[in-house]
């Protein structure tokens, strides 16, 4: 079973005292935010992270070591990783997620529907050629959404393999967005996924990719039993 943990913006409070938790690379990525609700964004995942790995380690919230190291170049923007668990963080909108799992590698991605965007536009770097065809039949009123699933589902599958942004998105097919979520066609890796939409919020789209042959069985939590943990 895959946890999936949820907080939202607009009703979870943020406690300043929760940077006391952060270690140095997550303070630093901390202070560059220029807009406030970037700043609460990343500082309510970090500390859901942190709060759930504590709990179960019976450790106080500071004490849990993270991993954010790029495979690639070593600096501190890949993938957050700690010692028994496989972890995925997402945040747009209103939502912030985590999804948690003991040794299956997950990905998470979820993003708010923007209807101002120009799917056409973003379909030339990100969409496969027969994705962008399928974009193009649609509605115009409804490619900001049915973009937006493509996306999540792209995205929660880099997260997944750790590529993230090394990947080329437009190497990777996965199913239209009226069509259960699937990885159809991707040259480049080699090995299962798996891949599941869900429902968090209206006006949000979200995609779960894990990496393995078995379905993805997905239990969803809200974060503010979490939140309120201290060891």
């Amino acid at each position: 079973m895959i946890e999936v943990w949820w907080a939202r913006l607009s009703t979870q409070p943020i406690d300043a005292t929760w940077v006391d938790d952060l270690d140095t690379v997550e303070r630093e990525r901390l202070a560059a935010y220029l807009r406030q609700e970037d700043n609460d964004r990343f500082l309510l995942g970090c500390t859901i992270v942190r709060r759930l790995l504590a709990r179960r380690q019976q450790l106080p919230p500071a004490s849990i070591r993270l991993d954010r190291r790029c495979p690639d170049c070593g600096r501190p923007h890949g993938k957050v990783r700690a010692e028994g668990a496989e972890l995925s963080v997402s945040h747009s909108g209103d939502l912030v997620g985590v999804a948690l799992h003991p040794g299956t590698p997950v990905g998470l991605d979820v993003e708010k529907v923007d209807t101002r965007l120009d799917p056409l536009d973003l379909a030339r770097v990100s969409l496969a050629p027969e994705e962008t065809e399928h974009l193009v039949r649609r509605d115009a009123a409804d490619r900001p959404s049915a973009f937006t699933t493509y996306w999540t589902r792209k995205e929660a599958v880099v997260k997944a393999t750790g590529d993230g942004i090394r990947a080329d998105l437009t190497k990777l097919v996965v199913s239209a967005p009226d069509q259960p979520a699937a990885v159809l066609q991707w040259p480049d890796h080699n090995g299962p996924v798996q891949l599941v939409d869900l429902a968090p919020a209206p006006g949000h789209r979200a995609a779960l990719a894990a990496l393995t042959e078995e379905p993805i069985e997905v239990t969803t939590f809200d974060a503010a039993d979490v939140l309120r943990f201290r060891s």
